[in-house]
């Protein structure tokens, strides 16, 4: 008699550093996202940024272009892909992202250029440094799992447009977006 090996339909987190990244880091968001979704992590082998994604008169990425080379790289439905990078990211309609999320093909990236205090003109703490990661890598996953911006200026799902308002908000989805989830059947 032949045995049948159980296929896992659960879902998994893949992170897929981008260019040159701090691998320490990446270790430690795949532990917090672990806590955080209560899901598998898995980091993959670092990958170059598709040089088609830089566009020379801004100095930025677009994030689009790198989503799309992402897609390619997963390997089941279930998965959700985070890509992170040191780049600078933009879309057309907007001067910069902190990140951007395609919820039909479960795919992300998250930039940290932005998220380090160094841009602005200050020096670097490294503890609010990475709980902005967090709550960065956390907004975009949720949007894999049908998450919408959120007017909660606490809500880890509410759209920030400066570090300022990335420092307001926590990395909880709050009561109202946990409960709109469950109603709508959209939490994975």
């Amino acid at each position: 008699m032949i045995e049948k090996k159980a296929v896992s339909t659960k879902s998994k987190i893949v992170i897929v550093p981008l260019g040159d990244v701090d691998y320490g880091l990446i270790n430690k968001l795949a532990t917090a996202l672990v806590s955080v979704f209560n899901a598998g992590v898995d980091i993959l082998q670092g990958i170059r940024i598709p040089a088609e994604a830089y566009n020379r008169k801004r100095g930025q990425y677009y994030s689009t272009v790198i989503l799309n080379k992402l897609e390619l790289l997963k390997a089941n439905p279930r998965e959700k892909v985070l890509g992170v990078i040191d780049e600078d990211l933009y879309v057309p309609s907007l001067n910069f992202v902190f990140g951007e999320a395609d919820p039909l093909s479960k795919v992300a990236i998250i930039s940290l250029h932005r998220l380090k205090q160094e841009n602005y003109g200050s020096a670097d703490e490294e503890a609010l440094y990475f709980f902005r990661l967090i709550k960065e890598a956390v907004h975009e996953l949720g949007h894999l799992m049908g998450f919408k911006h959120c007017p909660n200026p606490r809500c880890v799902m509410y759209f920030s447009n400066s570090l300022l308002e990335t420092d307001r908000k926590t990395e909880k989805f709050c009561d109202c977006c946990l409960r709109k989830a469950r109603v709508e059947g959209s939490l994975v």
